[in-house]
């Protein structure tokens, strides 16, 4: 019997297109022989709709008219499994259910990655591929995320967290930063990706313009020191807290001589510059999913493998599984590291718990093919489940029964 899986996609999040994108790819790839797949996509506003058409890019084009023409669900537990129902759901008549028994978040972003999805399918009790809730909410929270790796003994960068609450005195906190920094720094928003509202100021007044951006998106901004001679790597992880492997590493390319990689570079440099460079395929052909030119992650400049020594290349690969770990990493991570020219030094920069395209093109340097890959985080998700089944959560007490309650005012 097939495994019905349940992908979950969209969100209130500010990289709501770019789970789309995502979503479809890895929907594409899914073997549809071994299971039935149930696109959910989640709107802006947080409404879940299901069509055979969401498989498809081009229906997001005119997202209201696939809406119009979709399913309306929500989610309900029974006693022995859970179901995708029909919205409103009929007080008299057939009500069209659709058991599910794996959910599956490809999501990014606030709201949908950082754990409030997994808390909501755990509440469930639906089995979830990928992260749950503990490394969802620490990998999206920058500064907890540090501070977990610090203590792992994994090097990060100092850093300085500043609150709407800082903001309010903007002379005492831009001097607070130069005076613990110097020039120049990153401002970042606490809990975003995919570079939005991240930028390098190189001065007061830079720093100023920078720390109004970040707060338009986060009560919480980070200021760290920015490292002049940059070169940045990437790695995925794959596994659990039993096994996890490396991937091959990648040198993502900024456009223009840029500092930092932003959105566009991740998202829109367009494919006809997006094949890896050293003989290794990483774009998508689009002939799967009817994804067409949309590429993600995938359509990025990028060196594949990195341009790095033998030696930086296992130390990478290494931490990149130690820092998976000490974040109770699941499924499929990248992990964005930072290698400082002038001296040689490796610092660790951010983990994607859930990263665009799933980081696919990180695999098949490997050997492992995207349906390979889609397999193997779904054989992960079931030994989980199974595990769990075998964990007590909770168990029957007589306390409410005999229960006295002083003092307190009851109806």
């Amino acid at each position: 019997m097939n495994i019905t899986i349940a992908v979950f996609f969209g969100g209130n999040s500010t990289e709501h297109e770019i789970s789309v994108i995502s979503a479809v790819q890895a929907m594409g790839y899914l073997d549809h022989q071994k299971y039935n797949i149930l696109p959910v996509y989640m709107t802006k506003d947080g409404l879940f709709y299901t069509h055979p058409d969401m498989e498809r890019i081009e229906s997001f084009r005119d997202i209201p008219a696939l809406t119009s023409r979709s399913r309306r669900v929500f989610f309900v537990k029974e006693p022995d499994r859970v179901v995708m129902a029909s919205w409103p759901f009929k007080r008299f008549g057939k009500n069209e259910v659709t058991p599910v028994d794996l959910a599956f978040p490809i999501v990014h972003g606030t709201n949908v990655e950082d754990g409030t999805l997994q808390g909501y399918l755990a509440t469930l009790g639906l089995p979830i591929v990928g992260p749950g809730v503990l490394p969802s909410a620490i990998g999206m929270d920058k500064v907890m995320m540090k501070s977990v790796l610090k203590d792992a003994g994994i090097p990060v960068l100092d850093c300085l967290e500043a609150t709407w609450k800082d903001w309010e005195d903007p002379e005492g906190l831009l001097a607070r930063i130069a005076e613990r920094f110097g020039y120049p720094v990153i401002v970042k928003p606490v809990n975003l990706g995919s570079s939005i509202g991240i930028t390098k100021a190189g001065d007061e007044r830079e720093l100023r313009e920078a720390l109004e951006l970040a707060f338009t998106f986060s009560g919480r901004v980070l200021v760290e020191h920015a490292i002049e001679k940059l070169k940045e790597i990437n790695c995925a992880v794959l596994g659990d807290y039993e096994d996890a492997q490396p991937s091959e590493c990648e040198e993502p390319l900024p456009s223009d001589d840029a500092a930092i990689l932003s959105f566009e570079d991740k998202y829109m440099s367009g494919g006809s510059k997006g094949g890896a460079k050293g003989g290794t395929k990483s774009g998508w052909s689009g002939s799967k999913g009817g994804a067409g030119g949309s590429k993600g992650m995938a359509s990025l400049q990028r060196k594949i493998p990195a341009d790095i020594t033998p030696e930086m290349r296992d130390r990478i690969r290494e931490t990149a599984v130690k820092a998976f770990h000490a974040l109770a990493g699941f499924g499929v991570a990248r992990i964005d590291f930072m290698i400082d020219e002038e001296d040689g030094s490796l610092y660790f920069n951010e983990i994607n718990t859930i990263p665009g395209s799933l980081s696919f093109y990180l695999w098949e340097p490997l050997g492992i093919p995207y349906p390979e890959l889609l397999d193997r985080l779904v054989d992960l998700a079931r030994k989980h489940a199974l595990e769990m089944q075998k964990t007590t959560t909770a168990f029957d007490t007589n306390i409410l029964a005999t229960a006295k309650i002083g003092g307190t005012k009851t109806r």
